[in-house]
């Protein structure tokens, strides 16, 4: 596994960051990560897998070891994270994240957002 940087809260987690689960093996980026902002709660991350072929995941936040700048960690198997519409904060963004308004703001705040 490369080097993750230094440990880094959920807020300060990027969209693309890549996930590993607790083997090393590579299990996608980050899609999104659930949060309930007013009270300061983190529910996990969206997770794309790195194949089309592939469906979203859903690491909740008890299958995650670190969040470091430059990688996510999970405490499991890449194979025991959930399907999103197992979980009711992630299937309200995974639907909200096919929808096509909601495609397009999220590329505008991706570059936005991006550093410069």
């Amino acid at each position: 596994m490369e080097d993750l940087g230094a440990k880094v809260s959920y807020l300060a987690l990027p969209v693309g960051t890549r996930v590993y689960d607790v083997d090393s093996a590579p299990v996608g980026v980050v899609e999104h990560v659930l949060t309930d902002e007013p009270k300061d709660i983190f529910h996990g991350v969206i997770v794309a897998p790195p194949g089309p072929d592939q469906s979203h995941r859903f690491a909740h936040r008890e299958q995650i070891a670190d969040l470091y700048e430059r990688g996510v960690v999970l405490s499991v198997p890449g194979a025991e994270m959930r399907d999103p519409g197992e979980d009711p904060p992630a299937g309200v963004v995974e639907e909200a994240a096919h929808h096509p308004v909601q495609a397009d703001l999220r590329r505008a705040w991706q570059r936005l957002s991006r550093p410069r």
